[in-house]
């Protein structure tokens, strides 16, 4: 189990390479790529006093959702829990052990198909802002409910995107999580979603939700408070991790400014300056 920061440690900070941006419809995709957002953008996607959260609102668990197994039909032989859906009651969440031999998913009754690429301590939670998934249903004129980008924690009024990798959130009562990488879109997404180019698109307004290990495990439930409680002394955000290993290779070196913040495979494709290749568009 990590421990948690002292008082002393905790700390807030402003973002300068990697600009927390919320999804807006209206902008473009470069405008998202590269953070040039005009100041009113920047109040509306939760950039305040408090960085990572909305000014003078506390922000919430929207939903807490966990998937069953189903029929894969985008990745052969495999079954997939992406369609999460909201739960009622509280959900436990605890350390699932390692990608490879351990539990999975960070919550009690959630499955994962693919352990190969998901799930284990680095992967435990994965949590997508409400507000964001607003955005897309206006830029893809159809409704997306909690939950059906495979997120565990639906999240309002806090900028997940432009949270900071090694930044602590402490969700109701119990349970501290801490951010450590983002989400890369697979082909069982892609398929999913079933928007021609998705994954591209997905990619250039690169708003990828974050990943999160356990920290202090608990319950949590619908309506929990989200309180960032540490914040690391660099800028490096979910948002710029996510570019510089996909679109932006320019930003690699940048990464390792977050130093321990940064997992080992993030570290590693710094250090290499290699990006991730993401599944290719089937042929049609």
């Amino acid at each position: 189990m990590v421990e948690s920061p002292g008082p002393d440690q905790l700390c807030g900070t402003g973002i300068s390479s990697g600009v927390k941006s919320g999804f807006h419809p209206n902008w473009t995709n470069e405008e998202h790529s590269h953070g040039r957002h005009s100041e009113s953008q920047r109040t509306h996607s939760g950039v305040g006093s408090v960085p990572g959260q909305y000014p003078g609102v506390v922000p919430i668990l929207d939903s807490v959702n966990i998937g069953s197994p189903v029929s894969n039909p985008y990745k052969q032989g495999r079954s997939t829990g992406i369609d999460k859906r909201p739960q009622s009651g509280p959900i436990f969440v605890r350390p699932p052990g390692p990608k490879h031999g351990g539990l999975g998913s960070g919550l009690v009754g959630d499955f994962i198909g693919d352990g190969k690429h998901h799930g284990g301590d680095e992967q435990a939670v994965y949590a997508y802002a409400r507000e964001d998934l607003d955005g897309w249903e206006t830029r893809l004129n159809r409704s997306l409910p909690n939950g059906f980008f495979g997120e565990n924690l639906t999240t309002r009024r806090l900028d997940v995107s432009g949270a900071l990798l090694g930044e602590r959130w402490r969700v109701g009562e119990e349970v501290e999580l801490v951010v450590t990488t983002p989400r890369i879109p697979c082909s069982t997404f892609r398929g999913w979603v079933g928007e021609r180019g998705w994954l591209k698109t997905f990619t250039a307004v690169a708003q990828p939700g974050a990943y999160l290990a356990v920290v202090t495990p608990g319950h949590v439930r619908a309506g929990d408070p989200i309180e960032v409680v540490y914040q690391p002394d660099h800028d490096v955000t979910v948002s710029l991790a996510y570019r510089a290993t996909t679109t932006e290779r320019e930003l690699l070196p940048h990464l390792l400014t977050a130093g321990d913040d940064l997992v080992e495979e993030l570290r590693d494709a710094a250090r290499r300056g290699e990006t991730i290749e993401l599944d290719p568009e089937p042929r049609h």
